[in-house]
Parts: structure tokens; sequence; C-alpha cells
């Protein structure tokens, strides 16, 4: 007697739930990711072949536009140094600053590209005109004004025994004066180790730096 054959039927799979923890999902990361927002210096850097990334934390920025002009900002991360930097450069310079006037130092993102004689009121601009401002950068070219030592002054006091990096972002047409000046103030502070930040490209074949990288080639 022959068995009797078990009819087969189709297993169905309900994908409703599993749709709904996919949009759920996105609907998260949409609304909680921070988009970076646009740089209000815009700064051409030059071309390096160089491949050590740059330090993320405890930074001190020093930028040069391409018309010489150098702007001082600190990373958003070391805000407590922030906050020391600029009550340092206020009692250094008697500048009287407000409360209000020190919290906008601490904005996210903000950088200080003015001589100390136009700080206060700098400081009392809104957020939303600081793109439309034309900065005329700290001074640093005069050898017996050099403001840049005074904010390095600061940034060393504030950050105290931690490591401050220091990254230097110049625009790949920038002035020497400025530079030099740049460099002036971290002798006179005695921070002689800095990073420069570049475009990075490929590097040319057949130079040392790529045979170290890819190798001998084989014959063929």
């Amino acid at each position: 007697m022959g068995r009797a054959k078990i009819a087969r039927k189709s297993t169905a799979v309900d994908m409703t739930a599993m749709c709904d923890v996919a949009f759920l999902l996105l609907s998260f990361f949409i609304l909680t990711t921070k988009f970076k927002p646009p740089e209000i210096l815009q700064v051409t850097t030059p071309k390096s072949v160089q491949t050590k990334a740059a330090d993320q934390k405890n930074i001190v920025w020093i930028t040069m536009d391409k018309g010489g002009a150098v702007y001082f900002s600190i990373s958003d991360d070391a805000s407590d140094e922030k906050r020391t930097v600029i009550d340092e450069v206020n009692t250094a310079k008697a500048l009287g600053l407000t409360d209000a006037e020190k919290k906008a130092f601490l904005r996210s993102g903000s950088f200080v590209g003015v001589p100390f004689s136009q700080l206060k009121s700098f400081l009392q601009q809104p957020t939303a005109k600081l793109a439309s401002i034309k900065m005329p950068g700290i001074p640093v070219t005069d050898t017996l004004n050099n403001e840049m030592v005074v904010w390095m002054n600061a940034a060393v006091k504030a950050f105290g025994g931690t490591k401050m990096n220091i990254l230097v972002k110049g625009d790949n047409e920038a002035k020497f004066p400025s530079f030099k000046g740049v460099l002036d103030a971290f002798k006179k502070t005695d921070q002689l180790k800095f990073q420069m930040i570049t475009d990075q490209e490929g590097v040319p074949p057949g130079t040392d730096l790529y045979k170290k990288q890819h190798g001998p080639r084989t014959p063929a």
C-alpha cells in the first residue's frame, strides 16, 4: 500500500514588521546626524603626498587665508581650555569683556581674526553675521606687536600639562610674512612642534616614496 502524500504548502513571510523597523532606523539616523557646517574661512591648502592623519582633539588652529590674514581658534572638544584662553587674554590685555562676550568665544566653530582693539566689538556680533564680516586678521608681522604671542601664551596656560596639538592651515597663496610671524609666535612661546594641513595627492611614480609604498617592481 502506497504512503499518503502530504500536500506541500508554500511558506509566506510577512515583511511588514521588518519594513517598519527599517524606516524607524532610517528616521533615527537622519534626525540624529550632525552635518558638517559650511566653512566660513575658505582656504585652499597646498598639495602634499603626506599620508599622516592629523590629531582630532585638543587642537589649536592657526589659519592663514590667501590675503595673509591670520586667525586663531580652538577645537570645540576643548571647551574648558577655550574658556581659560579667553579669560587669560582678557586679563593680559585688560579688555573688559563681559560674560556674554566671553560666551561668544565659546560658540561652536568660533574663531578670532581681529586685533585686540576690535575683539570686544567682534564678540558682540551674532553668529549669523560672522560670514559677512571682513576680518583684518590677528597682527603678526610687527615684531614689537605680534598679538599671536598673547594668544599662544594663553593656550599654553590653558592646556597646562595636557597635550596641545597645533595645526597650521595656510592657503596655497598665503603671504610669507604672515607665516613667519606665526612661527615667531611659536618660538617665543616655546612651541616648536606643529603640523601643516595639506591637500593629499598621489605619490608620483618612480620616486623613492612611491617605491617604498609599492615595493620593487617585478620584471615581466
